[in-house]
């Protein structure tokens, strides 16, 4: 496997528009996640162990592509896009507590642990529909103003290099990033400003 050099750029901005600007022309048409509440945006402090647990136990896969996501100090949420030879199916996993007492309509069961409830969907929109009921999109992101939503693997491949000393003095209230095979980029809430955080594939 060839290991490519990568490198990292920070940039701030005191103007919001000028900030979300910058942002949206790096992306390009890369795959991204907006903060469903642009004031509070969605905390990372727990991105990394969610990433790595969720994986562990096999609760998402490098495959999926992630819709909706919520990151929260004792629980997560999300709805991915999971391909097989007979379709596509949108799953939503969350903590059994953050669930309606009723099952939605749309949704098939697929399984009822202690700690997590999956539900099964033909369709994004029940999808996420369910997932804002279920959390009432606090915290949330969702893949928006994208042609596609971005995939897992990518998420977790650029994670740890992105949120690596961004909680030292800085916000870690994510407003959007963005994630493809070639790198990501995530933009947050001012701390004392706007900061946006890239890395990227050198060559």
């Amino acid at each position: 496997m060839a290991i490519y050099a990568t490198s990292r750029v920070v940039r701030t901005f005191e103007d919001r528009a000028e900030a979300l600007a910058h942002f949206f022309l790096r992306a390009g048409e890369a795959p991204r996640l907006v903060a469903y509440d642009d004031g509070s945006g969605c905390p990372l402090d727990q991105a990394l162990a969610a990433l790595e647990w969720t994986a562990a136990v096999g609760l998402l896969t490098e495959d999926d592509l992630v819709h909706a996501a919520r990151l929260g100090h004792e629980s997560a949420a999300a709805v991915v896009e999971r391909r097989s030879d007979a379709g596509r199916r949108f799953v939503y996993l969350g903590p059994r507590m953050d669930a309606p007492v009723v099952d939605p309509p749309d949704g098939e069961l697929l399984y009822d642990q202690p700690g997590v409830r999956a539900y099964a969907f033909l369709e994004r929109t029940p999808a996420v529909a369910h997932f804002l009921h279920a959390t009432a999109g606090r915290g949330a992101v969702l893949a928006l103003l994208g042609r596609r939503a971005p995939e897992l693997r990518h998420v977790r491949r650029w994670a740890q290099d992105l949120l690596v000393n961004v909680a030292v003095g800085n916000s870690t209230a994510l407003l959007a990033g963005w994630f493809a095979t070639s790198g990501a980029g995530l933009l947050f809430l001012p701390g004392d400003a706007y900061a946006y955080h890239e890395v990227i594939i050198e060559g």
